[in-house]
């Protein structure tokens, strides 16, 4: 908007001085006259309040939340923040801690445990790294490749092994469900019985609550997650997401992210993981925590750190208090710029009262935007 503003506004302001300059002198003022009143209306439409409108409310914008561990990466991320209507999250590692504990240690060889931690070595999703965290030792095979979305794998001398969902190793009808939906993965070898590696994770703290405020802001809220559905129903219910999607595979999300963007929907994608890096890119506007793969970080507009997740929270409000703020400025400069410039054509003001009125115009843009240091912080 700034931007687009200023493109005419130069211009329009030095043609209205020597518009100015040519109706007092065509009135019979002499030269000096009609210049010191051209002079004072390029004075007072000197444009430093709209020039301040919008970068001293990022500037403060940008050190409250960093002041609360948020960083803004993005030039226009507020501005689009802004205007989001919708909240997709991921599951692992957003929604819940990351740091899940393998709770079916004791029913997994150690030869299994070693073998399927040298495959977890090589990858940062936190499902492997709790098999890495279980296993007292591991030594990281050569070739070990990582499908978004599916899991690791590798070529042995006995041929392919693999450590993934169920869906991509495929082991048949061993290993029966855990009731309550928990995370697994599953190791396949040759000549061996598949075998299921089920974990605990912990939602983050303040979740729910983090949901139900986000719900309170008018915003609608999704979960997205490569999980099984008895996994996604039971975090979705926990926090409070009515609308959840599972078994997602990396592409499902950017599709799924592309279909509510067709539907006119401003989308805010939370997500950590390597395979959340294509639709954070693809969303209107994205966060990730500090503890996202780099490729996620590096993907996202935003970045949070700690394990709360009302950062969400803080960050959509300071965003909207920054463009209502913004408008604010805005309105005030034009304001100004109605009363001062007729006043200034008609000769009524002289160039030092001029620098006066346009040096305190700059004031209050920047008072005004002080405000937002102020604002509330915090969910409630």
């Amino acid at each position: 908007i700034a931007d687009r503003i200023a493109e005419y506004y130069a211009p329009a302001v030095h043609i209205l001085a020597a518009l100015t300059f040519a109706g007092w002198w065509l009135l019979g003022f002499d030269w000096q006259v009609s210049l010191i009143q051209a002079v004072a209306v390029l004075i007072v439409t000197c444009p430093c309040a709209l020039g301040l409108a919008v970068p001293v409310v990022q500037v403060v914008a940008s050190g409250r939340l960093l002041a609360s561990g948020i960083l803004v990466k993005a030039a226009d991320g507020l501005e689009r923040l802004a205007q989001i209507d919708t909240v997709v999250f991921d599951k692992t590692g957003t929604l819940t801690e990351g740091r899940l504990d393998l709770m079916n240690r004791d029913a997994i060889p150690d030869g299994a445990l070693a073998l399927a931690a040298s495959l977890a070595m090589t990858s940062r999703h936190p499902l492997a790294q709790a098999v890495v965290r279980a296993a007292n030792r591991a030594t990281a095979l050569d070739g070990v490749s990582e499908l978004p979305g599916q899991g690791l794998r590798a070529e042995t001398s006995a041929g392919e092994v693999r450590l993934g969902s169920r869906a991509w190793c495929n082991p048949g009808a061993d290993g029966a469900e855990i009731e309550g939906g928990l995370p697994e993965l599953w190791l396949v070898q040759p000549d061996m019985p598949p075998m299921q590696f089920l974990f605990e994770d912990c939602l983050r703290p303040d979740a729910a609550e983090t949901i139900t405020a986000l719900s309170q802001m008018g915003l609608s809220v999704e979960l997205l997650s490569g999980d099984r559905a008895e996994v996604a129903a039971s975090v979705a219910r926990e926090v409070g997401i009515d609308h959840w999607t599972s078994e997602v595979r990396p592409e499902g999300k950017v599709a799924a992210l592309q279909a509510l963007q067709a539907k006119g929907a401003k989308v805010l994608m939370v997500g950590d993981g390597l395979n959340d890096a294509p639709a954070l890119t693809t969303a209107h506007v994205s966060m990730s925590p500090a503890s996202a793969a780099d490729v996620s970080q590096t993907a996202a507009d935003f970045v949070f750190q700690g394990r709360s997740l009302s950062s969400v929270v803080e960050t959509v409000r300071v965003a909207r208090t920054s463009q209502r703020l913004v408008t604010q400025n805005f309105g005030m400069a034009f304001a100004y710029n109605a009363i001062a410039v007729p006043l200034a054509v008609l000769g009524f003001v002289t160039p030092l009262f001029a620098a006066i009125a346009m040096s305190a115009s700059s004031l209050i843009v920047c008072a005004n935007s002080m405000r937002l240091s102020r604002a509330r912080k915090g969910i409630s």
